[in-house]
């Protein structure tokens, strides 16, 4: 599984670091019920992406973990 959802991920962080993303937006996007292909799941598993709340509404961000795991690609 790892080397089929490492490069989803590091597309999904470089997606997410262009600008601003909604929650919803990310969840339309990178959510799934596939078991084999869990991108968005591990991806905040692992810690690479932080939800916070910007003008009353959820925003999906980069944590530094995210940031260095896309610098290595």
């Amino acid at each position: 599984m790892t080397d089929t959802v490492e490069p989803l991920i590091a597309d999904m962080l470089s997606w997410i670091v262009k600008e601003e993303r909604s929650y919803a937006e990310v969840m339309d996007a990178w959510r799934t019920s596939c078991p084999r292909l869990p991108v968005w799941e591990e991806a905040n598993a692992r810690g690479f992406v932080a939800r916070r709340v910007k003008d009353g509404r959820a925003v999906i961000g980069l944590t530094e973990d995210g940031r260095r795991f896309l610098a290595r690609d």
